[in-house]
Formats: structure tokens, sequence, C-alpha cells
């Protein structure tokens, strides 16, 4: 049984025989839509032998060279990582993550993001997502292969599956899309340097990546990007009105 709306996203994996051993953890879990961004090699024999009867998850994985391509169209997106964060991201524990990742398949498709087996998820890569998955393990030795990574978030969607109770009222609006928050970022971006507006810390980089990170955290659906992309809009206009050049 195919849990639908629920996206495995392999970010730059490096071994052909992860990508099969994902695709075979998968399937055992009823998910079958794997996105592989930049993967080193593939397609190739060790994938199609590891995956050991999941052939069907693996002809139909699409490979696309960004992330943005393997978003696209989700609304509510998730990230592992094993290493410890600053405070600007919100942690779930896998169970909890689980649980919202099945909620939010109701509102648009979800996606999981899997990083390379060596380095992870960058921040620039996690800031695409509205949380973290935090698995727990021995604090020793924490790093799980990905394709146990990959076999433990798919058994906890399974369980949630059977567990969340369908919706009560009305369901809430769709999230913004990942290109309707990177339009977002952009406009505000904009609107920024229009106004003067810059980062005064010392090395002077960071103020947009903060600003990415407490807008993934508010979560917005499609009408307030819409809103908040209005009053940017506005500012725009007013000052124009007023004799600005820019």
């Amino acid at each position: 049984m195919d849990s639908p709306g629920i996206r495995i996203v392999l970010v730059a994996p490096s071994h052909p025989g992860n990508i099969g051993a994902v695709a075979r953890a998968m399937k055992n879990m009823g998910l079958g839509e794997l996105v592989l961004v930049r993967p080193r090699q593939y397609p190739d024999p060790e994938a199609t032998a590891r995956a050991s009867g999941a052939d069907d998850v693996l002809a139909a994985a699409r490979v696309v060279a960004t992330l943005d391509e393997a978003l696209e169209g989700c609304g509510f997106v998730a990230a592992t990582t094993s290493r410890e964060r600053d405070q600007y991201f919100r942690v779930l524990d896998v169970r909890d993550a689980a649980v919202r990742m099945v909620e939010e398949t109701r509102r648009a498709p979800v996606a999981v993001m899997f990083g390379a087996e060596r380095s992870g998820l960058t921040n620039e890569e996690l800031e695409h997502a509205h949380a973290l998955i935090r698995i727990p393990a021995n604090g020793i030795y924490a790093s799980l292969n990905l394709a146990m990574a990959v076999q433990l978030v798919a058994y906890e969607i399974f369980r949630a599956r059977g567990t969340v109770a369908p919706p009560a009222g009305p369901v809430a609006a769709p999230l913004a899309t990942q290109q309707q928050m990177q339009h977002l970022f952009e406009h505000l971006s904009q609107v920024l340097e229009e106004i003067d507006f810059r980062d005064r810390t010392q090395s002077g980089t960071h103020l947009m990546a903060r600003i990415r990170r407490f807008l993934q955290r508010a979560e917005l659906d499609q009408n307030e990007v819409n809103i908040l992309r209005g009053i940017l809009s506005a500012v725009q206009n007013r000052r124009r009105h007023g004799g600005d050049p820019r």
C-alpha cells in the first residue's frame, strides 16, 4: 500500500548500493516516490541488486540537478541530521515528525530530505526545511547509514498512517511551496536593499539566512505569502511615488 504524498529526497548520494537499499526500505514501508539530487553514480547494477525486489521504486525514481527541482510542489519539508545545529531550527523527534508529515499530506505533498553519506545536508540545504528530524541514537556513535536512516523514518511514517485520525473540520490552506517561499525571499531581499536595511553584524552575511529560518519556522501558507508580498509591493510603490529612483 503506497503512502501518497510523501517524497523521499536523497541529496548527492555517493554509493549506488545505498540508493538500492533505500528503495527497498521504502517499498517495505509503503513509500514509492524517490527523488535523487545529483547522485554520483546512478543508474548502476549495484543499486538494482541492493533494491532486491523494489525495482519498481528505482524505475520510477527521478534524477534532478537541484534541490529546488526535487522539492517542487511540496508544502511541508523535513530534513534529517545527526549533527548539532544552532537554535534557529525547529527539531522534532522522528516519531512526532512522522505524525506531522502524515497530517500534512492532506494539504500538499511532503518531502523528507537526506544528505550525502559523508557530510549530510549543508546549512544552506537545511534552510529549505520547516523542521529537522532527530533520530535518537547512541551519543557515542550516532551516525546512521543512509539506508538505515531512511528505514527508520519510513517505519515511523508507516506507523503514523495507522494512528493519525481524520481531520475533524476543514483542511487548512496549503503551506506555501518552496518556489513561492523563494520568490518571497527574493522579493524581501530586494526591498531590504531598496530601503538600505543591511546586516549590521561584523560579517554582514547572516541577515537573510536568519530571516529565511524564522519564516520557515512560521510555516506560512500560500495566502500568507501573498499578503506579505503585497505589503512589500506596496512599500516599493510608495517609495516610487515619493520620488525614489530605485
